[in-house]
């Protein structure tokens, strides 16, 4: 029995104080496999069919434990577009908005940033590890898949943007100026009929860059160790309806930025998010929503003076996509 695919995508984009972000691939048919929110899927775009996708990740932050104005919160918009070249070959390529505002008196930015490539190559084990075939049976999808992903950003945005002070501000500015470097893998299996463990790990790499003003900036590296249990809630055929229910965890590792060679000691460090969601599949389309929190990070700033608009220091962070395959 051949599973009736619905392509799904959601794009990450954390909120660290330089507006990193990272592609989370997924796909899920009314029978099968689920496909959380923020953990990427093992599963790639059938040949010759394209996805295109829209996601918001909104992250509304502390205030009151650091000097005003603080950062008050950020909107990550993101629209992007897939391609199935292959059944085991998916290329995408993500135009990301940013926007970040702080509390009166303070200085807001937004435009679009880095434009973003990724490449994502599937495979699974079947006795023995193989390329995703064009057709999978129920069974079939029942194996351990993999993925193994590629990606690079291209310095599109505008890494010198002027706020209305007239300052460049790293954390603030649409851009990198440079390249940044992605690679991860993931691994899913669907454990019973309606259950599915999705696992990811990945690496985003930054380059050092001068900015106008003469200063120089190499954003730390970031690691995500990523689990998610997607439970199916609900199948209607007749309407080609699904809903699933998702709770993930996201461990984040922050490397400490480099500010003119030397270490910034307020930043990087350590948190895990705990995410519940949903994700609506009708037809051809699919929607997702999720809650993220930090429910635990060991920051790197000095006590005293809380790294705060940062990853760690958010009240809640509300996740919403929407994809479509044709």
């Amino acid at each position: 029995m051949k599973a009736l695919y619905i392509a799904s995508l959601a794009l990450a984009a954390t909120p660290a104080l330089a507006h990193h972000g990272v592609a989370s691939l997924g796909s899920a048919g009314l029978e099968g496999p689920g496909a959380p929110v923020e953990t990427s899927s093992s599963a790639t775009l059938p040949e010759n069919k394209w996805l295109g996708l829209v996601k918001l990740d909104y992250a509304k932050f502390r205030t009151g434990i650091a000097p005003a104005p603080e950062v008050d919160y950020n909107q990550y918009w993101m629209a992007g577009v897939g391609y199935g070249f292959k059944p085991w070959l998916s290329i995408y390529a993500f135009q990301p908005y940013n926007v970040k505002v702080d509390q009166v008196g303070g200085l807001n930015s937004h435009g679009p940033t880095d434009l973003s490539l990724a490449a994502v190559i599937g495979f699974k084990y079947d006795q023995r590890f193989m390329l995703v075939p064009a057709n999978e049976s129920l069974d079939d999808l029942r194996d351990w898949h993999f993925t193994v992903n590629l990606g690079t950003s291209l310095p599109t945005g505008n890494a010198n943007h002027r706020l209305s002070d007239g300052s460049i501000d790293p954390s603030k500015s649409p851009g990198f100026g440079k390249s940044s470097f992605n690679y991860g893998m993931t691994a899913t299996k669907q454990f019973s009929e309606n259950d599915t463990a999705v696992f990811e790990v990945n690496q985003i790499r930054f380059q050092k860059y001068r900015y106008d003003d003469g200063n120089t900036m190499k954003f730390g590296t970031e690691i995500r160790l990523n689990a998610a249990l997607s439970h199916r809630l609900m199948t209607r055929p007749e309407s080609k309806f699904r809903l699933d229910g998702n709770l993930e965890l996201n461990y984040l590792v922050l490397g400490k930025d480099s500010v003119n060679n030397s270490p910034d000691d307020g930043s990087g460090g350590d948190i895990l998010y705990g995410v519940l969601g949903m994700r609506l599949y009708q037809d051809n389309m699919s929607v997702g929503l999720a809650l993220k929190k930090p429910v635990w990070s060991k920051l790197n700033e000095p006590a005293g003076s809380p790294q705060q608009g940062s990853e760690g220091k958010e009240k809640y962070r509300f996740v919403a996509t929407f994809s479509a395959m044709f």
